[in-house]
């Protein structure tokens, strides 16, 4: 029956992705013998040393990201160099001397074999709090930027953005005084509020440190710049779901919406003197570079850090309040006990959508203009039913696509559906799989199926139709395909039309 076929297929998939985790490594693997020098040269690692503890503010201004701005960035006016003071502070914060840029440690994992308190010193306001990093396994490091007003599509009044980064202390114990290394895995530049948009860059090699983040002009989106060359190159300043990722696209200050793929005449390129540098302390090896006749980032503003406030700060002014509040949890950090290798791998690849899955309504038929049309519903999600997976060529989604049609929705269909991007407003898809007609005497028909078409999808947040994303989803969209029964017989060819929630 095709019941039990869809099941024994749900379990088969449950099992491969089970069996399939994520491979991190683990910050607490020793070196071998004498790879203590090697500590600081470990991919991502932008601190090293053997005095292990630091405040949260210490340990933010280590890891902070250069700002740069398009040159024709609306809230620069004509300033340039050290002149910019952009981002701002909060208006409840009164008006500060430099740009300000504010950190908030999310989540602190602490280490399995933790042998002393974690907090040494607490202090309330979250900036002198003393950690002992010892402790320490990872470390979501926030960061947040506030501007006055955005400019286009959707223009408002108070922007805060963010971006994310994904740190943790590596140790090694194998010399006569222990070492750690402070290392950055990813970094999570967010853009206009929607996951699939982010900008990911997983640390290589190849990547620059202090991070640069290049600064959408007018909307103030941020993307990832992994040489810091000022210029936004797909799947290598992000190289994570690189289709859907949403660069920086300058263009929207215009007022045009593109959700497209991204195309290099939508960025404008970044002159140096338009770069904004974190407070980075004195002991920094990432200093150095940008260090002349002594003086540090001698040309250019200099942020100051600090902690992400509260939102029943900004009371006064309502409108600011749930950009604050939208922002996560507010009594910051949470601590996260006992972490082994299996909690720190789940936690470095903490990469799952529960609005990655779609519900739609269908209606298909076949041989046009015949009685063999059905309404149903059909539902999509990931290939491994708990992780996404992606064409690794071309950077597409294949996914699980299961509908019920007909009378009591008696008749089922498997298929896997390949689609270009999760994100995009248009998109072709390719399905083929199997279907499951059941007839009125009760006899079962197992059918090949294949269909293939486009997919239009509109992002709803920003609209008055913004409140159907409590459903759980920024997307809606329509589905338009060609649908064949059979892989090689083209003799039953007919049509299907989706429409409901969802990204796929």
């Amino acid at each position: 029956m095709p019941k039990n076929v869809l099941t024994l297929t749900f379990l088969m998939v449950l099992m491969v992705a089970l069996a399939c985790p994520a491979i991190a490594e683990d910050p607490s693997e020793e070196p071998a013998e004498g790879a203590v020098c090697k500590l600081k040269d470990a991919i991502g690692t932008i601190a090293a040393g053997e005095n292990p503890k630091i405040t949260f503010q210490q340990y933010a201004a280590l890891c902070a990201p250069i700002l740069w701005f398009s040159p024709d960035e609306p809230l620069l006016g004509d300033t340039e160099g050290k002149d910019i003071m952009m981002p701002m502070a909060f208006p409840f914060q009164g008006e500060a001397q430099t740009p300000v840029v504010y950190y908030r440690i999310r989540t602190v994992l602490v280490r399995a074999d933790q042998d002393d308190d974690l907090i040494i010193t607490e202090d309330a306001d979250r900036v002198n709090t003393l950690v002992d990093f010892r402790q320490v396994a990872g470390v979501d490091l926030d960061f947040f930027f506030y501007y006055p007003y955005e400019e286009g599509f959707g223009a408002h009044t108070h922007d805060v953005e963010a971006v994310y980064m994904k740190t943790f202390i590596q140790r090694c114990d194998v010399c006569e005084e222990t070492h750690y290394a402070l290392r950055i895995e990813r970094t999570i530049a967010k853009a206009h509020g929607v996951l699939w948009y982010d900008n990911n860059l997983i640390s290589d090699k190849y990547t620059k440190f202090p991070m640069t983040i290049l600064v959408e002009e007018g909307k103030h989106a941020s993307c990832t710049d992994k040489n810091q060359d000022g210029v936004y190159t797909p799947t290598y300043d992000v190289n994570m779901r690189v289709n859907d990722a949403w660069g920086v696209r300058d263009i929207m200050r215009s007022g045009g919406l593109y959700s497209g793929g991204f195309q290099a005449w939508m960025a404008k390129r970044r002159l140096p003197e338009h770069r904004v540098f974190p407070p980075l302390p004195e002991k920094s090896p990432l200093r150095e570079k940008f260090t002349v006749d002594g003086v540090y980032a001698k040309d250019n503003a200099i942020y100051e850090l600090r902690p992400f406030p509260r939102s029943a700060l900004a009371a006064d002014d309502p409108h600011l309040v749930p950009f604050i509040a939208d922002k996560g949890d507010e009594d910051w950090p949470q601590i996260v006990e006992d972490t082994d290798m299996t909690s720190f791998t789940r936690w470095l690849d903490d990469d799952s959508f529960i609005n990655s899955i779609s519900v739609s309504a269908r209606f298909d038929g076949l041989n046009y203009g015949s009685r063999d049309k059905t309404f149903g519903i059909s539902v999509i999600f990931p290939l491994l039913v708990i992780k996404n997976v992606s064409d690794p060529v071309g950077g597409g989604w294949f996914v699980n696509r299961v509908y019920f049609k007909d009378e009591k929705f008696r008749d089922i269909s498997w298929n896997l559906l390949y689609t270009t991007s999760a994100s995009r407003w248009l998109d072709g898809y390719f399905a083929m799989g199997w279907e499951w007609d059941e007839d009125d005497d009760g006899h079962v028909h197992t059918d090949q199926m294949t269909e293939t078409g486009i997919k239009l999808r509109f992002n709803l947040g920003k609209t008055p139709l913004g409140f159907l994303k409590s459903l759980g989803t920024d997307f809606w969209g329509v589905r338009f395909g060609v649908k064949n029964k059979g892989f090689f017989n083209w003799e039953s060819i007919g049509y299907a039309i989706e429409v409901g929630a969802g990204s796929f």
